[in-house]
């Protein structure tokens, strides 16, 4: 098997339209999460807050590339490009057929949903619907549009499991590098905010619904006062490479991946289940040749959610008991569900470069059944050398994904 390594990273997200604005928003303790005022019309919408991102110089793509992009393609598209700059690579490279892409997302673009039936069902007439709506609707509309827009040759999938798409797809890529299918591979998630999207958590009660006027309290992962979880959207996309290729051409990296794993619960359709997190981030730990305490630190999933946070706190607390850190982020931009996996995990991979932890924002007093475990509340520095990624997703999917700083 050949070693992975990051080699590239690029976000745009609500804290920002790069990796640098990002962490910078998240060392100042900033919040994304806004009131979306238009998100009144709807009726029976019950939660009035989110996390948007903003494009930025989107005419920058061209016209004839860019027609065939919603708001999830152009994310995916600005953050591929961050990504494979940062990452030093050429265009032989990139138009190889041994590079491919993997980009996950829950659904195709919602914005792009939403008009086609607004404009079809009236009348029922599909005359009224433009030619390119199509490709920002289908659900692999992020990898279809960035490979595309490279040139990409090589492999050009589309993971698709909520809110783990992103850790799958550049699980994914990890299997297919090490495995010698790719050298090179563009991976991560993309994600878009709509009505309709927190809607569809809002029908499951799972959204929040107390902090409509105080948007900047919410979420509150792991708090005693949470109340559920609040959408956000953007992209994360990571350049991962074989060690070898990435050495020959004296490439700066991130870290190595070294485990992973995805597993399904069968047992709940929208429920959390401790057994299953544990399953997988024991699997996780052994694909790594990893015991628990050589983690040095733990990037929670925790959106806020009364059930999901007692079910991974229980989790981590049977594995890792109290000594080793851990922190959300979803109170600084929201859940991006498809994109979350790797919106955060850019996060991590910097706090991991510069041993700090940012801490969990609006964590003000843990709840019971969040307790026993080390929750970082305030900026930490600490010797990271390696992370522990967690996402789970509604239909019992889990993943988790092991990095260490290259050695």
């Amino acid at each position: 098997m050949r070693r992975v390594v990051v080699t590239g990273i690029g976000t745009v997200c609500p804290l920002g339209s790069n990796v640098d604005e990002y962490t910078h928003g998240l060392e100042l303790n900033k919040s994304a999460i806004q009131k979306i005022e238009s998100w009144k019309e709807y009726i029976g919408l019950n939660s009035l807050v989110a996390a948007p991102a903003e494009i930025k110089n989107e005419k920058n793509i061209p016209r004839k590339k860019r027609r065939s992009m919603g708001r999830m393609g152009i994310f995916a598209v600005q953050a591929s490009e961050e990504a494979v700059r940062d990452s030093g690579l050429d265009e032989s490279t990139i138009i190889s057929a041994r590079t491919g892409c993997v980009i996950g997302s829950t659904m195709g673009g919602a914005e792009a949903m939403n008009n086609t039936f607004e404009l079809m069902l009236p009348e029922k007439d599909l005359s009224k619907l433009s030619s390119m709506n199509f490709f920002k609707c289908v659900s692999h509309t992020a990898a279809m549009n960035v490979s595309q827009y490279f040139g990409i040759k090589g492999y050009v999938m589309a993971t698709s499991a909520a809110c783990a798409s992103a850790l799958q797809a550049i699980g994914t890529a990890y299997a297919l590098i090490q495995t010698g299918k790719q050298d090179v591979i563009l991976c991560g998630g993309a994600e878009e905010l709509h009505a309709i999207v927190t809607g569809s958590f809002d029908i499951l009660y799972a959204t929040s619904t107390h902090f409509n006027d105080t948007p900047e309290c919410t979420p509150r992962p792991f708090d005693k006062n949470r109340d559920g979880l609040v959408c956000g959207e953007g992209s994360g996309i990571l350049v991962l490479e074989d060690y070898e290729h990435a050495k020959k051409r004296n490439a700066k990296i991130y870290a190595e991946i070294v485990g992973y794993h995805t597993c399904g619960s069968g047992e709940h359709v929208s429920q959390s289940s401790k057994k299953a997190m544990i399953s997988c981030m024991r699997e996780t730990l052994l694909s790594a040749n990893m015991q628990p305490n050589d983690i040095d630190y733990i990037n929670a999933h925790a959106t806020a959610t009364v059930h999901g946070d007692k079910e991974e706190t229980q989790a981590l607390k049977e594995i890792f008991g109290d000594k080793i850190p851990i922190s959300s982020l979803k109170g600084y931009i929201g859940h991006t569900l498809g994109a979350s996996g790797s919106i955060e995990l850019i996060a991590a991979l910097k706090m991991m470069k510069k041993n700090i932890i940012y801490p969990t924002k609006n964590l003000s007093e843990i709840a019971e059944d969040c307790q026993g475990i080390n929750h970082i509340m305030k900026i930490q520095n600490k010797e990271i050398n390696c992370i522990l990624k967690n996402c789970f997703a509604f239909g019992g999917i889990n993943a988790s994904l092991i990095c260490k700083k290259i050695s």
